[in-house]
């Protein structure tokens, strides 16, 4: 499916299944293909789940507008709102949660039910005050060190038939990581922490034991920050958590849906 934003951007969409809406984001770089187990998972479970390409990403339009991660919480509501989705659950991997945190500080809480973070410190840069950010990303090292690759981001192998789709995705819609970077930029000097102490709603923060980009123990401090936060550690996988170990998440994934009222 397609919609078009306010800025004449056209995302790339699917919508399936009905009961309580679950829209998910990808992290950068990546195509709503590598959730088609969390798809066929949630779906069985009775959930309406909204697959979204974020713009620059996937089958969605790539262009040069819009490269900061406002523009993305704002594509967000706008489906939302095209869609007339009541209470939403957010569902991101990577860069995908860091959009579901800027929707948040936009347009706050009421049309959600929750959100979930996969693999995603709310801030990038290492400091004093955050020893939970991406790599070696510090304010001296910022923004030169995003040009840098960012390297392997699974620990474990995806299945052979889920990374056949994934490539066969990327073939056909190359990333621009070059169009791109501006947007990286903005999406890396963010930090939600304040995003995340104001949160009215359940938040689960899942994180990969052997992610390449985050130390794990940054989900269980993170989600400490939330009043209804809780976390969990998936073994064995990287950054991929949903992706690497499909059977680990989905069941804290259900697991924590069930708690969602």
């Amino acid at each position: 499916m397609k919609f078009k934003t306010s800025d004449d951007t056209t995302l790339s969409y699917d919508d399936l299944g009905e009961g309580t809406p679950i829209l998910i984001l990808t992290g950068i770089g990546g195509s709503r293909q590598i959730w088609q187990s969390q798809v066929k998972t949630l779906l069985a479970a009775g959930y309406r789940v909204i697959n979204v390409d974020a713009r620059n990403q996937g089958a969605s339009e790539h262009t040069a507008k819009g490269l900061r991660i406002s523009r993305h919480a704002v594509d967000i509501q706008e489906l939302i709102t095209y869609l007339q989705l009541p209470q939403v659950i957010l569902l991101g991997n990577s860069m995908g949660a860091a959009t579901c945190f800027a929707y948040v500080s936009l347009f706050g809480d009421r049309q959600l039910k929750a959100i979930i973070d996969v693999d995603q410190s709310p801030k990038m840069i290492n400091d004093a005050t955050w020893p939970y950010g991406y790599q070696d990303l510090t304010w001296s090292t910022f923004p030169d060190y995003l040009k840098l690759p960012m390297g392997k981001a699974t620990k474990k192998r995806i299945a052979d038939d889920l990374f056949a789709t994934v490539k066969t995705v990327a073939q056909n819609h190359p990333y621009d990581a070059d169009l791109n970077y501006p947007f990286l930029v903005d999406h890396a000097f963010q930090d939600w922490r304040d995003v995340i102490q104001a949160l009215r709603i359940p938040l689960l923060v899942v994180a990969g034991a052997n992610s390449p980009y985050f130390n794990s123990d940054f989900a269980k401090v993170t989600a400490a920050m939330a009043p209804k936060g809780q976390s969990a550690v998936i073994a064995q996988c990287g950054h991929i958590v949903m992706a690497e170990m499909p059977q680990a998440f989905n069941q804290t994934l259900l697991t924590f849906l069930k708690t969602v009222a």
